[in-house]
């Protein structure tokens, strides 16, 4: 028996198990190919490990979307997290060059699948809260969120958690230097049955101006001298 002669169900299956790129070249063989592609029920789970990635046309996005995760973990991440005043001009030069594209990408998601349920971003550097705000909003069947290394994320983001969460059952905020203490407490107090994770955020030195790193600087020296 061809390849070609299997049912549609055991061509989803096999699909199944290739990565985008693999399921988009084989789609290009012959046209049953191409529609099994095509099917939403094989895009129910997406991984993406970098924001080039996400400008591939080699997935489909809709309302079978459940699982969803960008994480980047190229040592290149680093650099999207330093603070824009200490960036010299090859490394803005190199944010702005995609400072878009996840958050872009993840509008996108808020219109094109309503029903996802678990959301990982890890090394996403630009991503800002008004981005998880409108997902929140737009897909009011999340269970998880998990953001990890997202330096533009701060109390706004739990405070949307707490109005707009309402099925959210797990939130992990690692790493997340802007995030404070009395976020978490708040999202604690009006959120008791969501498993809260903030490992090495809370505590973390946030982002500051350069004029405001100068007066703790300075603070800090009259503190020493007496």
């Amino acid at each position: 028996m061809h390849i070609t002669q299997l049912n549609r169900e055991c061509l989803l299956h096999l699909f199944s198990f290739l990565d985008k790129n693999s399921r988009k070249n084989l789609a290009k063989t012959c046209h049953k190919f191409l529609e099994v592609f095509q099917d939403p029920l094989l895009w129910s789970l997406l991984n993406f490990h970098s924001p080039v990635e996400l400008k591939k046309d080699n997935f489909l996005l809709g309302p079978a979307l459940k699982h969803l995760s960008i994480c980047w973990y190229s040592e290149r991440v680093k650099v999207c997290n330093i603070e824009d005043w200490m960036k010299n001009s090859f490394q803005k030069d190199f944010c702005k060059r995609h400072e878009n594209t996840v958050s872009d990408f993840l509008l996108d998601v808020c219109n094109r699948c309503p029903n996802l349920l678990s959301l990982t971003l890890s090394g996403c550097g630009h991503v800002t809260d008004d981005c998880i705000l409108q997902l929140l909003k737009n897909c009011p069947n999340l269970k998880s969120l998990k953001l990890e290394n997202c330096v533009q994320i701060t109390d706004h983001t739990l405070e949307a958690v707490t109005l707009h969460g309402a099925s959210l059952r797990t939130l992990h905020v690692d790493f997340c230097r802007n995030v404070t203490q009395a976020g978490l407490e708040r999202v604690r107090e009006k959120c008791p049955s969501v498993m809260l994770r903030a490992d090495r955020s809370a505590n973390m030195i946030p982002d500051s101006k350069p004029g405001k790193k100068l007066m703790l600087e300075k603070a800090s020296r009259k503190l020493v001298q007496l």
